[in-house]
């Protein structure tokens, strides 16, 4: 179970296709809907924009929301920078396997592991500045199948997220730099293989004022806030590096707030109110995108 909320998405752009159709003639230019794949695995997007989903005919300007099951169902978040970049790497550690009762025989890759872990957590406590907003997570740590046996062999993975480009090249140079430096004082062989590498989401402030405008013409009980900017990731931004973009939270938290779960939790729960309304933002902001700048 994915429990992200991206069946919504599917659900609401298939009613803002129904909306446009119903009033094609009336539209002052193109409005192309993507349903994007692979979001989770940052593939989807890249693949689109190299298939030409930014060409023929050219796209001046992007929007896209995303679910929040945290976030009231009638509220709409916004940001400059809602969502960080992402740097996802896999250690390989390579030693030499032996018996536990003769580990001077081998070369033990758990430890070298474990070194590289510490010194990777003292990269933010001690390089980085608390205001830098950044996140250095080993998420996987995996050797060995039993409890005797040094194994020749382990693996770490983690992730990276940064809003800073100046920050996340040091970083980067800097995870090489430990993971090889500890390796080679535990007579380890190392390699780095990139797992993942997007950019941050950065959104046109000029085109989320005229798309809030747009938003509130349509209803001002909408409740819009300025406080997307989240340490989480989003391949979006690879179109948002190429035109002008708006990415928003669309509120989707059930009325009943004591039973809210965050996304990718089994038990989450999403409000249905949260499609009309996704919806008929999507549509109201294309159609006066399009009689602003056609």
């Amino acid at each position: 179970m994915h429990s992200c909320g991206h069946d919504l998405h599917t659900t609401i752009l298939l009613g803002v296709a129904k909306i446009l159709k119903k009033h094609e003639n009336e539209l002052n230019g193109t409005v192309k809907l993507l349903f994007q794949s692979g979001e989770e695995t940052f593939e989807g997007a890249k693949a689109a924009i190299e298939a030409g989903i930014l060409d023929n005919p050219h796209v001046d300007a992007a929007f896209a929301m995303h679910a929040a099951s945290i976030i009231p169902a009638d509220t709409i978040i916004y940001g400059t920078s809602p969502m960080a970049a992402v740097y996802g790497f896999r250690i390989n550690l390579t030693g030499q396997g032996t018996h536990g009762s003769t580990p001077h025989l081998g070369v033990d890759p758990i430890n070298t592991g474990v070194h590289i872990y510490l010194a990777l957590q003292e990269l933010i406590a001690r390089e980085i500045s608390p205001t830098d907003e950044t996140a250095l997570t080993i998420g996987r740590f995996e050797a060995g199948n039993v409890s005797n046996v040094i194994p020749e062999r382990a693996v770490l993975e983690g992730t990276l997220r940064t809003f800073k480009p100046e920050i996340r090249s040091r970083l980067i140079q800097r995870i090489d730099d430990i993971v090889h430096s500890v390796a080679n004082t535990y007579r380890t062989e190392a390699k780095i293989e990139v797992l993942s590498d997007v950019p941050p989401v950065t959104c046109c402030p000029k085109m989320n004022q005229e798309l809030l405008s747009s938003i509130l013409e349509m209803d001002e009980q909408i409740k819009t806030l300025p406080y997307y900017h989240v340490m989480g990731s989003e391949d979006f931004a690879f179109i948002s590096e190429k035109v002008p973009s708006s990415y928003f939270g669309l509120g989707a938290g059930i009325k009943d707030q004591s039973k809210w779960f965050s996304q990718h939790n089994p038990k989450v729960r999403f409000a249905d109110e949260c499609l009309a309304l996704g919806t008929a933002v999507y549509a109201k902001t294309a159609i006066d995108w399009l009689n602003a700048h056609s």
